[in-house]
């Protein structure tokens, strides 16, 4: 018998190679320290960006995305013809987008961190149930959370009070962030949370800013913190399941 030869043929027909994650990403210039979705460094493997230009925090936090679908869609587009193979997107807030940039790019679609809410509630006790900490909640409603399959009365708490983080990711008043104030605030309206509801069990963070800070907020207050770090990573180990010998 003739042995099989392994083939030589490498097999083409994308731009880029070796990054099958695209990020669709809103336009700020706010900094991405490590740990934040935008910061590339915080992935484990390389990823596609494509900035959404005119999709302002403020408009997609503050104004359901008004009219943006459109410029999301085309940038989901041209993301999956460099090479990604799954979008997701630097927004908890475009869960709104959920259903339509799926259909239009026919590949896997992960919007929002919110997205593992349910996936956590069912590994808590009886009794107990998954909290969120975002941003501004007073805009994230009813119809954010039913996009990303979040019953409308899980208990949440916003950052809005804060010293820090609102003011400099969704107001935009100044290019440089105090690191030490934008972690008080998530970790003190995770703590608020906790203390108005105490049957949460584990939260999960909207925010994909919050990440840095997700330690801190564990720590301070005993219980599993989720984000978009943990949700992409396993979203991107089905794109690349690890190879055991």
């Amino acid at each position: 018998m003739i042995p099989n030869k392994q083939s030589t043929i490498a097999r083409g027909g994308k731009a880029v190679y070796g990054a099958p994650l695209g990020i669709l990403m809103l336009e700020a210039r706010f900094p991405r320290i490590m740990g934040d979705m935008g910061n590339a460094a915080t992935w484990p493997f390389p990823v596609l960006y494509r900035v959404v230009r005119g999709a302002s925090p403020e408009k997609v936090v503050l104004h359901a995305a008004s009219n943006l679908l459109p410029d999301f869609i085309d940038a989901a587009k041209d993301l999956v013809r460099l090479g990604a193979e799954a979008i997701t997107t630097n927004c908890g807030f475009l869960s709104l987008f959920q259903q339509e940039l799926a259909q239009a790019v026919n590949v896997p679609v992960a919007t929002s961190s919110l997205m593992q809410v349910p996936w956590v509630q069912a590994t808590l006790p009886p009794g107990k149930r998954v909290g969120i900490v975002t941003i501004s909640a007073s805009t994230l409603t009813p119809r954010h959370l039913t996009a990303a399959g979040v019953a409308p009365d899980t208990p949440l708490i916003g950052t809005e009070n804060g010293r820090e983080f609102f003011r400099i990711l969704i107001k935009a008043e100044a290019d440089d962030m105090d690191i030490a104030l934008a972690r008080k605030d998530v970790v003190d309206a995770g703590t608020a949370l906790c203390a108005k509801y105490p049957d949460v069990g584990a939260i999960v963070l909207e925010c994909t800013n919050m990440p840095p800070y997700a330690a801190a907020l564990q720590e301070a207050v005993g219980m599993p913190v989720y984000d978009i770090y943990s949700m992409i990573n396993w979203f991107h180990a089905g794109l690349r399941p690890r190879r055991f010998s």
